[in-house]
């Protein structure tokens, strides 16, 4: 399968120009909530600047403190990285991890709001769909890559791995479990379920209750994957991405709890606000 084309000496990755499809699709799904809200749309384009290089720096971090089995195996290690910091900024060679891409852009948005003196709670709000989205296209550059599967499968839904590209222990086996779609399906769904809160109950919700609803809905859906995922990182022997997410998951709940159980709850939010 081909994993992209030259332009010239320059070599173009479809995973890049899928992931950047993705990030488009969520930042137009975010300007239509600002627009809704009475808030100005173009803010959402110059904040994608920030969360787009927070996310990238996050996400390659969490890389390289999360290696896989099969990074290891081939001496990508943490330590690795930490003595070669041209291979470790090099994302050109792949390694990125979804929740290290959560936290950075999170991070990159909080100063990004800090800076134009508005509501971060807001913003993260407007945003938990479109990120949800653009996880959801995001997902397919996996699938480009042929990485993120799961186990043995001879289900008709089943994909075709090349040799070059399947897991050590696993070279006689041809079709395996589609990972990457079934987080692409459950993100569309998690965006759903936030487009749907908002609309139903935009007069209940508290600035900020999206983005916890978001923090337990894909935490759920990568808790469970990771039960069949081959190849998850693991520190000290404990499945780190399972680990991160269930607390996430936790996490969020209570908070969500404690809002609307009139435990420093803040007053509802307000279109415009």
């Amino acid at each position: 399968m081909p994993t992209g084309f030259n332009i010239g000496p320059l070599n173009i990755r479809f995973y890049g120009i899928i992931l950047m499809l993705g990030a488009l699709a969520g930042a137009w799904l975010a300007s239509r909530g600002a627009k809704k809200r009475g808030l100005d749309p173009e803010l959402v384009w110059d904040g994608l600047v920030w969360v787009l290089i927070g996310g990238i720096i996050g996400a390659r971090l969490w890389h390289i403190f999360t290696p896989t089995p099969s990074d290891i195996a081939v001496g990508l290690t943490t330590k690795y990285y930490l003595t070669h910091p041209l291979d470790a900024i090099n994302i050109r060679q792949g390694g990125l991890g979804i929740p290290g891409a959560v936290i950075g852009g999170g991070l990159f948005l909080f100063f990004f709001c800090q800076k134009q003196k508005t509501s971060f709670a807001q913003w993260v709000d407007i945003a938990a769909p479109g990120l949800a989205l653009g996880q959801a296209i995001g997902r397919w550059g996996n699938f480009v890559n042929q990485e993120l599967y799961g186990p043995p499968t001879n289900l008709p839904w089943g994909i075709f791995i090349e040799p070059q590209n399947r897991l050590a222990g696993f070279e006689a086996f041809s079709h395996f479990h589609p990972l990457f779609l079934y987080e692409s399906l459950w993100n569309l769904m998690n965006m759903g379920v936030l487009l749907w809160l908002e609309k139903k109950y935009h007069d209940k919700l508290v600035a900020g209750d999206l983005i916890f609803v978001y923090l337990i809905i894909y935490p759920l859906g990568r808790f469970l994957l990771e039960f069949i995922r081959l190849n998850s990182a693991e520190i000290g022997g404990v499945n780190a991405n399972q680990t991160f997410m269930l607390a996430v998951m936790v996490f969020s709940g209570l908070m969500l709890f404690v809002r609307h159980r009139g435990v420093g709850k803040s007053p509802p939010r307000k279109a415009g606000a």
